[in-house]
């Protein structure tokens, strides 16, 4: 058990620190809209590189040296300001990427007991996830505590898992002499291994992410995958039988059918958005309840990568590859690693990504699709000795009492959903006025690149306001660490929430909250040649009257095409409340053109264009308009640091 828990931290450990080290590149990108000089960093990930260094074998001391660095990484990161958090993540990363192939060449460590660290690895991440609404609690909030217990933890079992007398001349003379197969073998070996750790990086480490991809029950989806990976564990670390099962062709078919129900997870809720400005303004289509079986299938087979990593494990210990190879096989599955970041974060940016760019719009199913047939076809290359797994009885030290802990962990997870969720406590009906709240939070990163959502939260929270809409709120996306900063509000301001587009058609975040229940949500798309944009309409009963709200943010510069989208579903509605980042200012042409239909609530407060503290802005292109004839009690703009947007609120009265 104790060779689980060290390896089960090191895997926790990694996937955070990836985590953050994407996050941190992408912030300054987000500063810039452009590509940051600091994506340099990526080189980080070629540390496998390393081993050209060692011709013969490699030092023991590097799997403590590098083991190390993970651990000390992990701590340290969420200390510091972006700009050192991703240098410090990007070191840790680096050091798993140099650790894991040596500790392959030592043969330190069984693949089952490597399969089971993963398998409570991932748990513990998924624990930490639903803690905290989907930031990760032990790196951000009250528990960030258990980070530094688990690094105290592991070095202990370090000293004592990876301690012991090691004949390395004998192991390079074992491996001149015994080296099974082909580099080809042992590149696909890695590169299989590499694609099975992004798959668990960009959707499975945090059940949030599946749910917002689908807008499936999130209690649902967790019970599911606490269910799948315990029983999982029951069968593969105690059942002979099960192991038997594992042909060549049982495993093939099984990631077959994973690959196919992830893709079609994805599928009807990606978007193929249309090139004629004539289309528009076009409503999210329905997905039939029909396209939640892929979502079930696809939980229900994901065990499978558990399956595939413990394989491809074996294959390149069993394969005995001299350092260089083993270093050229995982600086390979590498860049394939990097190609795929990069892949994902362009199924949302290309605008911003000179020719390569526009190709991936559309495109965020062909991300894991590839991930998918990649995985498959590395499982073709195993030699069919690889799949004989003995019963894991005696390879798997303490197994009892590691399906325990999972089972304790599982359980936890599904409690702390349960804790999460917001019940919003009914308002009596009489109410007459109403306190309205826009607010680009910039992705949780205040004006000057810190990740700030706390500092977001308090400010929301201060200003209580009874609906809310959000822009820049994008969740659920390895560019902002796979978090869910709209679930995180709403969890803990207690309020009703609408998340708008889904993650998968890669537009603009934006989101609305209210303490009065939101009727009828739906999300519309604007035409755009760039940046997708769209909007959230939705109807909100307060005092028996109805209000029609639109949550919207425009593409940079406000373009009049969208406003005229934006406008044409509001025509003929009354009692309205139109909110968001527009991107236009008060001297623009799609002011005017606003201006002719509804009111600005500011100017309505504020004739003259400076409330009573002297607040004046010239540039505003935050802006809530209502209904021609709405009485507003007060107006005002926030101007806070916590994020690069003023905050702006509006009391209506009647």
């Amino acid at each position: 058990m104790t060779a689980i828990t060290l390896f089960s931290i090191l895997f926790l450990f990694f996937f955070q620190l990836i985590s953050e080290f994407v996050e941190a590149i992408y912030a300054f990108g987000l500063m810039g809209t452009s590509i940051p000089p600091e994506i340099v960093s990526v080189l980080f990930l070629f540390t496998p590189l390393l081993l050209f260094l060692f011709r013969k074998r490699i030092p023991v001391e590097i799997l403590w040296l590098f083991g190390g660095l993970v651990l000390a990484s992990r701590q340290i990161a969420p200390l510091l300001d972006t700009r050192g958090v991703m240098i410090v993540s990007g070191v840790g990363v680096g050091a798993f990427l140099l650790f894991f192939p040596t500790l392959i060449w030592h043969g330190k460590a069984k693949h089952t007991t490597i399969g089971a660290g993963l398998v409570l690895g991932l748990s513990l991440s998924i624990l930490f996830r639903t803690l905290n609404s989907g930031y990760d609690i032990s790196v951000y909030g009250l528990l960030e505590g258990v980070g530094w217990i688990l690094a105290v933890i592991a070095v202990g079992l370090m000293v004592k898992e990876l301690a012991g007398p090691v004949d390395e001349e004998q192991r390079g003379q074992e491996r001149r002499d015994d080296q099974t197969g082909g580099f080809g073998r042992l590149f696909a070996a890695s590169i299989g291994l590499m694609a099975v750790l992004i798959l668990f990086y960009f959707a499975f480490t945090a059940p949030n992410v599946i749910a917002r991809w689908t807008g499936a029950s999130y209690m649902m989806i967790v019970v599911l995958m606490v269910i799948v990976l315990v029983g999982f564990a029951l069968l593969f670390f105690n059942s002979s039988r099960f192991l038997g099962l594992l042909s060549p062709g049982v495993v093939l078919v099984w990631n077959l059918c994973f690959a196919l129900a992830l893709v079609f997870t994805i599928i009807p809720h990606q978007i193929k958005f249309p090139g004629d400005p004539g289309a528009y303004p076009f409503y999210e289509p329905a997905v039939a309840s029909l396209w939640s079986l892929p979502v079930i299938g696809m939980i229900v087979l994901f065990p499978v990568l558990l399956v595939d990593f413990m394989l491809f494990y074996r294959e390149l210990v069993d394969s005995k590859p001299k350092p260089r190879a083993l270093g050229g096989g995982f600086a390979l599955a590498a860049l394939f690693f990097l190609v795929m970041i990069f892949a994902q974060v362009f199924t949302t940016v290309y605008e911003y990504i000179p020719l390569v760019g526009p190709f991936f719009r559309d495109k965020f199913w062909l991300v894991f699709l590839v991930l998918g047939i990649v995985t498959t076809l590395a499982i073709l290359s195993l030699r069919r000795e690889t799949y004989k797994i003995e019963p894991s009885s005696g390879q798997v030290p303490g197994a009892r009492n590691f399906l325990w802990v999972l089972v304790l962990v599982g359980l936890g997870s599904i409690a702390g959903v349960n804790w999460r969720e917001p019940e919003p406590i009914p308002l009596s009906g009489d109410q007459r006025e109403l306190k309205i709240l826009t607010y680009n939070i910039q992705q949780g990163y205040n004006e000057e690149g810190l990740k700030n959502f706390e500092g977001q939260f308090a400010l929301i929270r201060r200003v209580n306001a009874d609906v809310i809409g959000l822009q820049e709120s994008d969740t659920n996306r390895i560019a902002g660490g796979n978090a869910d900063i709209v679930r995180y509000f709403a969890d803990r301001l207690n309020l009703y929430s609408y998340y708008g587009p889904k993650v998968v058609p890669g537009t603009f975040g934006i989101a609305l909250l209210s303490k009065y229940p939101i009727e009828n949500p739906r999300t519309f798309y604007m035409y755009s040649e760039a940046e997708q944009t769209a909007t959230i309409t939705a109807q909100i009963t307060v005092g028996g009257k109805t209000f029609n709200i639109f949550v919207t943010h425009l593409g940079n510069g406000g373009p009049i095409i969208q406003q005229e989208h934006f406008l044409a579903e509001i025509a003929g509605k009354e009692d309205v409340i139109a909110m968001g980042d527009f991107n236009f200012n008060p001297d623009s042409e799609q002011y005017k053109l606003t201006t002719q239909t509804l009111e600005d609530a500011w100017l309505l407060r504020w004739p003259q264009d400076v409330d009573d503290e002297g607040v004046h802005l010239e540039k505003r292109i935050d802006h809530i308009f209502v209904s021609p004839g709405t009485q507003i009690a007060d107006a005002r703009y926030l101007l806070s640091p916590e994020s690069d947007h003023p905050a702006m609120v509006v009391e209506i009265e009647w």
